[in-house]
């Protein structure tokens, strides 16, 4: 396949909107960057996928948060030219890798009626069913831009949503040679601020780090959680948005536990940095964690170069809307889209579906997504 030009589009745990982004690609090299675009969540919708986070399909107000999710990106998506491709993440309700399933709320065949264009979706649920994490799914990306930003040592991307996740990356191995990726989640990131501030301030998130540099931190209840079994488990491995509500650490004066949060940030970040197969040359933060000048301080502290993604020329805003149209071209070439070193599959795999422009539903099925014939289902099929 020659390269293409694909939209992806990203709505992450953060809950604040739809980010797109056009990229050029043939799903192994970045060709070119092309048009980004965002658009938020009202306060309504916003309430309507909060209410719908931990339900699984037929649960109470999954449905409507799938609605809102398919009317949000295709009031976005039609404002760009008709793609070669889309890739269409959805929005991840609830996400339990060791009970063997994940939902991602949205459905890529409406989107690929709407807008004429084959969409590429539900990208992690064959990893889940092959026995990986299912997440993170942006380092096949990672080391594409590596590549094309000219590294040439080790170098990790850290995006800071609602979760933490980090990407190692070997740029001197092509991405399918074994050692070339480590990938998994660090801990929390934004999703516990963000609900603080929802629950204290009315804010949707800490603006300009403001709440958390009121606060002390409490590094007693730091400690305690970094106790938590998660940390001391060997990657690949994954959290749900969730994982860490309810602790003591809510029950703070919401100032200080906003520091204490940014603080358990960095120490997770460490932890994590210490897990990587060579220390990276510089730790490069995409997200929107990385506006919080509270965390970006807090990480600044780390015995490495710390920068945004920024500084190499990347977009952090729209990283992850373009791994999902990088992701798409991928899955239409069969190649693999997660790896043992990135979600803990035992081979390299090749996750999602295909909805073609006229309803038709193209599955690689398990078979095919670890290497076997591509498999077409019949019109309409699901």
């Amino acid at each position: 396949m020659d390269a293409i030009r694909a939209l992806g589009a990203m709505s992450g745990t953060s809950l604040d909107g739809v980010d797109a982004a056009e990229l050029v690609t043939d799903g192994e090299t970045i060709v070119a960057f092309g048009d980004t675009g965002y658009v938020e969540y009202t306060s309504a919708e916003r309430d309507v996928l909060r209410a719908a986070l931990g339900h699984w399909p037929g649960e109470d107000g999954v449905a409507e948060a799938a609605r809102v999710v398919e009317d949000v990106h295709l009031r976005l998506l039609d404002g760009f030219a008709r793609p070669g491709a889309v890739g269409f993440h959805g929005q991840t309700l609830a996400h339990d890798p060791a009970g063997g399933r994940t939902h991602q709320a949205g459905d890529g065949a409406r989107l690929a009626q709407a807008l004429g264009a084959p969409v590429v979706w539900d990208f992690r649920s064959a990893d889940v069913a092959a026995g990986g994490e299912g997440a993170p799914l942006a380092p096949a990306f990672h080391h594409a831009c590596a590549r094309h930003v000219g590294a040439e040592r080790p170098v990790a991307f850290l995006n800071l949503g609602g979760v933490g996740n980090l990407t190692w990356i070997d740029p001197a191995r092509p991405m399918m040679a074994a050692g070339a990726l480590l990938a998994f989640d660090t801990g929390p990131a934004n999703a516990p601020i963000d609900d603080l501030c929802q629950r204290h301030t009315g804010g949707r998130f800490d603006r300009d780090g403001a709440l958390a540099r009121e606060g002390t931190a409490r590094t007693d209840l730091v400690d305690t959680l970094l106790r938590h079994p998660y940390f001391e488990r060997p990657p690949p491995k994954s959290l749900d948005r969730d994982a860490w509500a309810g602790t003591p650490i809510d029950a703070l004066p919401p100032a200080d536990a906003a520091a204490t949060w940014v603080a358990v940030i960095a120490a997770t970040v460490e932890r994590a940095l210490a897990r990587c197969p060579a220390p990276p040359e510089r730790l490069l933060i995409a997200g929107g964690g990385r506006r919080n000048p509270a965390i970006m301080a807090a990480l600044d502290a780390l015995p490495l170069a710390v920068a945004s993604v920024e500084a190499a020329g990347l977009d952090g805003d729209m990283l992850e809307a373009q791994a999902f149209a990088f992701l798409a071209v991928r899955v239409l070439r069969r190649l693999p889209t997660s790896f043992p070193g990135t979600t803990g599959v035992a081979m390299p795999l090749c996750g999602g579906r295909v909805s073609g422009g006229a309803g038709v539903l193209y599955d690689p099925g398990p078979g095919a997504r670890q290497g076997g014939e591509r498999r077409i289902a019949g019109e309409g099929s699901r």
